[in-house]
């Protein structure tokens, strides 16, 4: 059985070990099979490339993907990184739920 990620794509996280510690920024992509997320404006890489047809060569700058694990997600209601669970609404699915203010994220 596949488990529900804590993290989706539009959250806004905060980057919480590594070069990029403390970085906020906007989830571009989610990678569930690696585990690993991109998220804008964080972790940015050079990369040579070579021109060809109808793109031009040269360095281009780009997001990089980051570990899932190096990530917290910050709550829309207090605007602080907490942790996420999830709960069971009344209709019988489940929300992710911020633990630190006790409010649900998705509504």
């Amino acid at each position: 059985m596949k488990s529900k990620l804590k993290i989706k794509k539009d959250d806004r996280v905060l980057v919480a070990t590594g070069r990029e510690k403390g970085k906020v920024g906007k989830v571009l992509k989610v990678i569930p099979d690696k585990g690993r997320v991109i998220v804008e404006k964080v972790n940015m890489i050079k990369r040579h490339t070579k021109a060809g047809g109808s793109s031009q060569g040269g360095i281009v700058e780009k997001e990089a993907p980051l570990a899932m694990s190096n990530l917290r997600v910050l709550c829309p209601k207090c605007n602080e990184p907490g942790r996420v669970s999830r709960q069971e609404l009344s209709d019988g699915k489940t929300a992710r739920y911020c633990k630190k203010c006790d409010e649900f994220m998705d509504s």
